[in-house]
């Protein structure tokens, strides 16, 4: 399959992220497979806001497809500004890229000052690094977060046979297989403590493992690594995500939202 029939089969298109200048990235070696995943330390590559808007941008609309813009930044007047300048999109503010240095100000100061430039849905990305990922998540929601996508890669290192790191910059983003327990625990942990919507990420390969993310709280499940390995994964976890659904005489994946949660709304953390 192409690139856009890749896209086609999806139902919305998220970008990867872009930033005010154009970046280059981190030098190469820049993906490394491992066992139960993969590194990446792509670093933000990116041809910056005004090529996005003036050229990237308009070739993605012809995909027919809801475009959720993944937006970036070294400062919250970075996001913002971005944030400003973008129409009929859904934004992923990218809070938490492991391979890259962060914004000075936390998550929350970041979508307070976007909530002030934009109108747009605002979904808050955050790093499943933080033990108190709850507690991240009201902050995102008091500053005027829409929904949360959950969870970016976490921090990993891949050595090679010379027992010297294989990515350029040493470490990376780890995504795969062996993230979804911890995506789970993050959309169970936030589901429990906000009522925001969240996209659950990480880790999906089955029908089965995207049914366990709406048990635990997600509202939309967004795939990544296995597309790599599978292109053609999207119809084939879809028509899975079907017959787990039906095999448990549920209706609609949906039906089964949240079905892991505890009764009460008591913080999990």
């Amino acid at each position: 399959m192409t690139a856009p029939e890749v896209a086609r089969s999806l139902d919305a298109f998220v970008t990867k992220t872009i930033t005010p200048e154009p970046r280059d990235g981190n030098p190469p070696v820049r993906i490394a497979e491992t066992g139960a995943g993969m590194l990446n330390s792509i670093g933000l590559a990116n041809p910056g806001r005004e090529r996005f808007l003036a050229e990237v941008l308009p070739r993605l609309r012809e995909l027919g497809l809801p475009l959720w813009v993944s937006v970036g930044g070294f400062s919250a007047s970075d996001y913002a500004a971005t944030c400003s300048l973008l129409e009929d999109v859904t934004i992923e503010l990218n809070l938490s890229c492991p391979n890259v240095d962060e914004a000075p100000e936390g998550a929350a100061e970041i979508v307070a000052a976007c909530r002030e430039s934009t109108q747009l849905p605002l979904y808050a990305k955050l790093s499943p690094s933080a033990w108190n990922i709850a507690e991240h998540a009201r902050a995102a929601e008091s500053a005027g977060a829409d929904g949360l996508s959950l969870v970016n890669t976490l921090r990993g290192l891949a050595l090679g046979g010379d027992l010297r790191p294989v990515l350029g910059s040493g470490t990376g983003g780890y995504s795969g297989p062996a993230l979804k327990p911890v995506a789970l625990a993050a959309v169970y942990a936030c589901a429990n403590a906000v009522d925001l919507p969240i996209v659950g990420i990480g880790g999906v390969c089955t029908g089965l493992d995207a049914l366990e993310l709406i048990a635990a709280g997600a509202s939309a499940v967004g795939l990544g690594t296995i597309l790599f390995a599978d292109p053609e994964s999207p119809a084939r976890i879809r028509g899975e995500l079907a017959a787990e659904t039906a095999s448990r005489n549920l209706g609609h994946p949906l039906a089964a939202r949240g079905l892991a949660l505890q009764s009460s709304r008591e913080t999990v953390v």
